[in-house]
């Protein structure tokens, strides 16, 4: 025990470890707060297909070789949640239809272009890289932190500033419409922000793993509270301290740090889930 605390010391006299911590902490965060509504609203799918979409845009601004990925990968990525939420909203092609096509096309579109024009010798492993996670959170730039911090305290700002409205739109959306509130328009905020949260993940579990930084926090403080509000502040908790320990078992043991991130998030889960069964859920 002495030694990975002496190890943990250590490494956090390095500036990259620190930035990682900074960013992981924001992004679990920021995710946990639009989780619990996406879950009530059974909107989680739409994380999974935008992360897919922020792949494809990634492999686009890779090829056309942007100092800044992230100038291309988040407009292209905000873009796509607006035609997923007004395509869902037409009927035209059914919700889950309209992501499971943009996600599969945007995969497969990311990978024939990384495979065809990437100049570098080992295609596989960018693409693993990307879907899973890499080690690119530890190195991080001053820029990318600032950035991410930026974006962070907007998006939690938001979520405070519209959190009666997004409570209504979550739990009865027609009734929300009957008393004025503009359900449409909120809708679109979070499809907005949860487009941003997912670029500011890729850098921490990759394409593949964003969903879980999205649904675990918020089904497991499901599992032991019931209100909407214990359920939110549960959530953010629970993810922040998944991250953390997460980050810093990656950084000790030398393991993937989004893999990590997951496998402690799915034991959270289990902890949750047997407390919830044990002691009953809280009010």
């Amino acid at each position: 025990m002495a030694d990975i605390i002496s190890k943990l010391s250590m490494y956090m006299g390095y500036s990259f470890v620190r930035y990682a911590l900074i960013v992981g902490v924001l992004i679990a965060l920021c995710s946990s707060l639009l989780g619990v509504t996406l879950v009530l609203k059974r909107f989680s799918f739409i994380g999974d297909g935008l992360s897919h979409v922020a792949f494809g845009a990634m492999a686009i601004a890779a090829i056309l070789k942007f100092t800044n990925q992230m100038i291309f990968i988040l407009p292209v990525t905000i873009f796509c949640a607006i035609i997923l939420l007004l395509g869902s909203q037409e009927r035209k092609i059914k919700g889950d239809a309209a992501v499971a096509m943009i996600s599969v096309g945007s995969l497969a579109i990311g990978y024939m272009l990384m495979n065809r024009f990437s100049t570098s010798a080992n295609v596989s492993g960018d693409v693993c890289s990307s879907l899973f996670g890499s080690t690119s959170i530890l190195t991080l730039s001053r820029f990318d932190v600032i950035l991410s911090c930026v974006l962070s305290v907007a998006v939690v700002l938001l979520f405070i500033f519209f959190y009666n409205k997004i409570f209504a739109v979550t739990f009865d959306e027609g009734f929300a419409k009957a008393t004025g509130v503009k359900a449409n328009v909120y809708n679109l905020l979070v499809a907005i922000v949860i487009a941003v949260i997912i670029v500011l993940a890729m850098n921490l579990v990759g394409s593949l793993l964003i969903s879980a930084l999205v649904i675990f926090p918020a089904l497991s403080a499901m599992r032991v509270f019931k209100s909407f509000r214990s359920v939110t502040i549960c959530s953010a908790i629970f993810s922040v301290i998944c991250a953390l320990l997460g980050i810093l078992i990656s950084v000790v043991a030398g393991t993937p740090v989004g893999s990590t991130i997951v496998i402690v998030d799915i034991a959270g889960f289990a902890v949750f889930y047997l407390t919830g069964l044990i002691g009953g859920k809280i009010k």
